[in-house]
Parts: C-alpha cells; structure tokens; sequence
C-alpha cells in the first residue's frame, strides 16, 4: 500500500510593503531612499528592513516626496549625473548623503541632523582654473550695482553678522559685513571657490561658509543659527523701532519671547518710541515706496520753505542708491543756519556710531493715500486711508553740504571703508562735517581739535528746525 506524503502548507511570504505597514512610522518629514547601484540589492533590503524597523519612512521609488538620498561607495560624479538625469523637481532640497548618515541615525534611533562630513557633493569635472575675480579691497572704490549676483552666499554672511552683533562680537560681525560687501559687487556669480583666491576680505571662516554652500547648496551654521530661540527672539524684538540690541537681549533674558508676552509684563515701561514702534509695528515694518518717499518729501519741503525760503531739502539713504523701496526714509535740510548745540570742539567725530552732531529728529509720520501717486502701497486686508511712515530727520548746516550728503547716502559698510580709505591711505579724517588733514590737527586737552583758524564760527540759530516739526505737529504719530 503507498502511502502518499502530506506536503506541508507554505506560508506566502509577505512582502516588502506589506512588511513596512506593519512597523510604527515614527518620522514623517523623513523620506529615505536608498541607491542600490555599488549597494547590492541584498544589502538594500537589509537597510531597507532595520530602517522601517525603527519607524522610517524608505521609499522603493525615487521621487520628489523623498527627502535623504543614500549611497554607499558610489562616485559623487556618476552619482549625481544619475539624479539629474531622474529630473526631479525638488532635488536641490535633497540631501545626497553617504552611508554614514545613514549608520549614524540608526545608532541614534532617529534622523541626526546632515552635517558636512555626511553630504556627497556634486563634484565638478576636471576644467581649467576659472578666471580669479579682483576688485578694489574698500567699499568706496568698488562699482556695486543694485543686482546681486551672490545673494545665497551675501544671505549667509549677513545672518552670520547679525548673529555675532547680537553676541557682542564686533570683530567677526564686522569681517562678514565686508565679505558681503565685496560680493555683492561682482559681476557674475562665483561657482567655484577657486575664483575667490585674489579677492579682499574673505578669511578662512568665510571661505568656509561659501564652500560649504557650492556643495550643499546651504550653510549648517547659519541653518542652526535661524533656528537658534534667541537669534528668533533678538532679530524679532530689534525689528521695533526703538529697541535695540541691548534692551532685546535684556528681555530676552528675562524670559519674553513674544511682543505680547512684552507688553503684558507689568514691570517693563517703554519709551515713547517703542509705545509709537509697537503701535504702527505694521505700518513700518513695510517698506516705503519710491512714490511714497517723494509725497512725504513734498510734505516736508512745503512745511520748510514755509519757515525757511532757502533751505535745501534732500532725500538720502537707499533712494540715492536706485533702490525702489527702504524701510525708512532719511531727509536732509540744509540751512544757511548751524544749530546752537553743535560744538567744534567736538569736531572730528571718531565713533562711527556718532558721526556727525547735526541736530536730528527721528518721526513717524501720517501719509495720506490721497497724497501718493499711484495709491499707498497697502498690506492685504488693510482698508485704511493712511500708513505710518518712519522718517530720520536731519538737519546740517550749508556749508556742510557735500560730507552730510556723502555721509547719509552711502550703506554702513560703505561709510566705514570711506573713512578706512582716508585715514589709512590719505592720512587724513572724514566724518560728516569735512575731510581733515592729519597734519594740521592739533592735540589739546586729550581732545582732538581742528586749528582755531581753520574752524567754522558757530553762527546763531533761528528756530528753523524747531518750527518746521511744530508745523508737522498734526502729521507726527
């Protein structure tokens, strides 16, 4: 009698996706895919596996969902010929990571943030040295347009620089300062550091940032620093008018994170400029319209020769620079006159932070849509007839005409090689009020004073200035 043998029931075996259903996904903003090429398809469906073990998201496909590339032993050439050629959308947000990214989120249990030794870059073919860019090593002498060829490297150095003001730090702040600047003045776009090797003012810190962005199309360090709580919290408080970096970092350190959570602490009194900062926070926070500038200007030129028939009013700052919109207006009125407080004893101003002793005012103005060429440039949902408008008022005497003119049109980083040019290479001193020769500057009483013969007399004020804000009494907010 044969006997037939019972051949036991296999067990279907599951798949790969049906597999990855069944574990938790505890990342969702993390996509992973992970190149088989040089990985072997064995070895894929292991990682593949411990991965969506640990709550992973691994995608079979490559798509413009995934988020971490993954390769392992392939060249960085080959590999990113490869990925351009998948033409995906979102490729320059993805990172193209090594293996050890990978091993290391997986010791960790989670994604661990990409750093430089993790990223493949996308290496350049072997060509020739690209031609060194040169440009004048100060601001004063360099041709800079209004476009911006380097902007993802001159975003990068101006976080940085504000990261160190906010931390005291002159030093560095200043030296990012000037590498932007130099930037901003080249004619084309810097692709390859290479190019970088005969231009001023880029340190090795700088140099870094800049090849680190050409590799990963960003910078870590200033990608840590925008989410830094307080940078947020520094950068949001200075943006009132009023605050500056000392008083935002002294909330800060009180535990304020938030303009509510300022204005709700009982023990905290503002000064009218930050009541007036908070109160039209909207208003100028939004830059100013080329249109706008030239109503207010109009106002204010119309109140001036009302007082004083020969004044001369100018606009300055960005708008002599061909900028279409700043966030404040600066305005000179030259007069025939010196205000009484002005002392040339005092006279060169060597802090930057005071140069010049003209005497000024610092408003916010009512602008009537009615007044404006075109209309006001409203924020959506705003209805409003009118906007607040910053205004720096300010208020030389004639004959100082041309150094208060070059003073308030010029950037910052602008007037500050300017007077590095005359004092390190003229061996002379400029400030607002004039050029002095270092040679006939006299010391006395520790002071430096110009040669009595060579000082401007100080002449009688008529209440020019003072008139003139009583007439823009009804416009001040």
């Amino acid at each position: 009698m044969f006997h037939t043998s019972v051949v036991p029931r296999l067990r279907k075996k599951q798949k790969p996706e049906e597999v990855s259903r069944q574990e938790k996904i505890k990342f969702q903003d993390v996509r992973i895919f992970l190149v088989e090429t040089k990985m072997g398809s064995s070895r894929r469906s292991f990682l593949t596996h411990l991965a969506r073990s640990k709550g992973f998201i691994v995608e079979d496909v490559l798509s413009d969902t995934v988020t971490h590339v993954v390769s392992e032993g392939s060249k960085p050439g080959s590999l990113w010929t490869w990925l351009k050629d998948c033409a995906l959308r979102n490729l320059s947000v993805m990172h193209v990571v090594d293996i050890s990214w990978f091993t290391d989120s997986m010791r960790e249990g989670r994604p661990v943030p990409v750093e430089t030794k993790h990223c493949i870059q996308d290496s350049m073919p072997d060509i020739p040295a690209p031609d060194p860019v040169t440009t004048p090593r100060y601001a004063c002498q360099r041709r800079t347009t209004t476009e911006n060829h380097n902007k993802i490297f001159t975003d990068a150095f101006e976080v940085l620089a504000e990261h160190y003001e906010f931390s005291g730090m002159e030093g560095p702040c200043l030296a990012f300062r000037r590498a932007a600047s130099v930037l901003k003045s080249l004619p084309r776009v810097v692709q390859h550091l290479r190019a970088t090797q005969d231009l001023p003012c880029l340190g090795e810190h700088t140099k870094a940032v800049m090849e680190e962005i050409l590799g990963c199309g960003h910078s870590f360090e200033v990608d840590n620093i925008l989410s830094d709580e307080r940078y947020q919290t520094l950068k949001l408080f200075t943006s009132v008018f009023g605050v500056g970096p000392k008083t935002a970092e002294k909330w800060y350190r009180r535990g304020l994170r938030s303009f509510s959570g300022v204005l709700a602490e009982p023990s905290i009194h503002l000064n009218r400029m930050q009541q007036s900062g908070f109160l039209h926070y909207g208003d100028i926070s939004r830059a100013v319209s080329k249109a706008e500038a030239q109503a207010l200007g109009s106002i204010i030129d119309e109140a001036v020769h009302a007082i004083t028939p020969d004044a001369v009013l100018v606009l300055t700052g960005g708008f002599r620079r061909y900028k279409t919109c700043l966030l404040l207006l600066g305005i000179l009125l030259f007069s025939e006159y010196q205000a009484s407080t002005l002392d040339i004893s005092k006279l060169p101003s060597y802090r930057f932070e005071a140069m010049d002793h003209f005497a000024k005012c610092f408003l916010i103005l009512r602008l009537e849509g009615s007044q404006v060429e075109g209309g006001l440039q409203g924020a959506e949902g705003d209805n409003r007839s009118w906007r607040a408008v910053r205004v720096d008022l300010v208020s030389p005497p004639l004959d100082h005409y041309a150094y208060a003119l070059l003073g308030w049109t010029g950037s910052r980083q602008f007037g500050r090689d300017l007077r590095r040019f005359a004092r390190l290479e003229r061996r002379m001193l400029l400030d607002n009020h004039a050029l002095y020769d270092n040679t006939k500057v006299q010391k006395t009483n520790q002071n430096h004073v110009l040669n009595p013969e060579e000082s401007t007399k100080n002449r009688p004020a008529p209440n020019a200035f003072i008139g003139l804000l009583v007439s823009l009494h009804s416009k001040i907010i």
